[in-house]
């Protein structure tokens, strides 16, 4: 199926019906007075998780919904019939914004969250409502309100525990293709991953978090080149980065892809880039014993590294265990810390901040993208740039 993780919507909710202007007219009852009934309430638009769907793709090729408009109000005190709300069902983990002002509207973390979109309107006044002692015939009603109407960009970020960074072939898909059930595309030639991919690592019983895969970064990504960029949103949830390194790439020095991924992650979003971060060297089976400490102490020393380092090698699975353990146990810590309200609002701040600097990152690298096409640099046939563009297939791994 396609993979789409943005699409715009419009979305205009149900009108209020109008309010009738009516008089009783019966037999042996010639000055009834009035009895017009109100409109009925315009229909809203609400949003609900639904945790079978994991792809916007339904909405690229739908963009318009309206929700039912109430029926106006009639004679005898009838009153008109509420218009039906839509309810449109998306993915867990998409957030909504408005298109025209980028205000996030909600987010969508938990299968059966609800999120009001766009409120219908209310119903107008009939005349019975105007009837006084000294206006015994009122001839006056209220109109329906119109239903709010805007248009809505939805974005999906997968929801993860951990998620990993680095180059193409860095060996990211091969270690979650090690520690979990997850089996993305991996080869002993150079290419990258396409499409995030989700895999849940299962550390004892009733145990596990949730990693996350996604695109392979290259240098000059937050200018637009590669796909990496559009994709790093997807681990703005994360709770906890893996900088994969190579230690033994195709071209070019370790040490020199690490920094690579270091400016590309602080170009893209300076509140990421400060996220709990672990390093992690791969590939340590394609080095000789006495030559390993050197190259990782050249990474080290490139980045001028304090955190946790793990040497491992996804091959063979070497290391994988301890690495995986002390995952747990951080994953396991920071969600205790979630139950004190006062960190979890910390977390949801540093959250929209992400979410902010990484929307604006991603629109400067389309603009540039979409410039560079213009004037023919990137050799493409491609003469235009939408989010087509960025439609892949994918295939999910249960």
């Amino acid at each position: 199926m396609k993979f789409v993780d943005e699409s715009v919507i419009k979305i205009s909710a149900g009108n209020g019906g109008n309010g009738c202007m009516s008089f009783r007219r019966e037999k042996y009852i010639p000055k009834g007075g009035p009895d017009g009934g109100d409109g009925g309430s315009g229909g809203s638009v609400t949003l609900v998780a639904d945790e079978s769907l994991n792809t916007l793709v339904d909405y690229r090729y739908q963009p318009i919904y309206r929700a039912e408009s109430g029926e106006p109000g009639r004679g005898r005190d009838c009153y008109g019939k509420a218009g039906d709300d839509l309810v449109l069902k998306v993915p867990v983990g998409t957030v909504a914004f408005d298109d025209e002002t980028e205000e996030m509207i909600g987010d969508l973390i938990h299968a059966g969250d609800t999120l009001l979109v766009a409120r219908g309107g209310q119903g107008g006044l009939g005349n019975i409502h105007f009837k006084t002692s000294t206006n015994r015939a009122p001839r006056q009603t209220v109109p329906g309100s119109p239903g709010e109407e805007r248009s809505v960009r939805l974005e999906l970020n997968v929801l993860a525990d951990v998620g990993l960074l680095g180059l193409p072939n860095a060996g990211k898909s091969s270690l979650i293709r090690a520690v979990s059930s997850a089996k993305p595309k991996v080869a002993d030639y150079p290419f990258t991953t396409i499409t995030p991919n989700l895999g849940v690592v299962k550390v004892g019983d009733y145990r596990n978090f949730v990693i996350a895969d996604i695109p392979g970064l290259i240098e000059g990504a937050a200018e637009g080149q590669g796909l990496g960029i559009q994709f790093l949103k997807h681990i703005a949830r994360t709770r906890l980065l893996l900088h994969i390194v190579d230690l033994l790439p195709y071209d070019g020095a370790a040490e020199d892809h690490a920094q690579i991924i270091v400016s590309e992650l602080m170009q893209f979003s300076p509140a990421l880039a400060g996220r709990e971060r672990w390093l992690v060297l791969n590939k340590m089976d394609l080095l000789a014993e006495d030559e390993q400490q050197a190259r990782v102490q050249a990474v080290v020393d490139a980045l001028e590294w304090t955190g946790p380092v793990y040497v491992v090698s996804t091959l063979n699975k070497q290391s994988l265990k301890g690495l995986c353990y002390d995952i747990m146990e951080y994953v396991e810590d920071f969600r205790e810390k979630l139950e004190d309200t006062e960190f979890a609002e910390e977390q949801q701040a540093n959250l929209r901040l992400v979410q902010e600097e990484g929307r604006d990152t991603i629109v400067r690298a389309r603009e540039a993208a979409k410039a560079a096409r213009a004037v023919g640099l990137d050799g493409s046939d491609d003469d235009d740039f939408d989010d087509d563009d960025y439609d892949v297939e994918v295939e999910y791994a249960q």
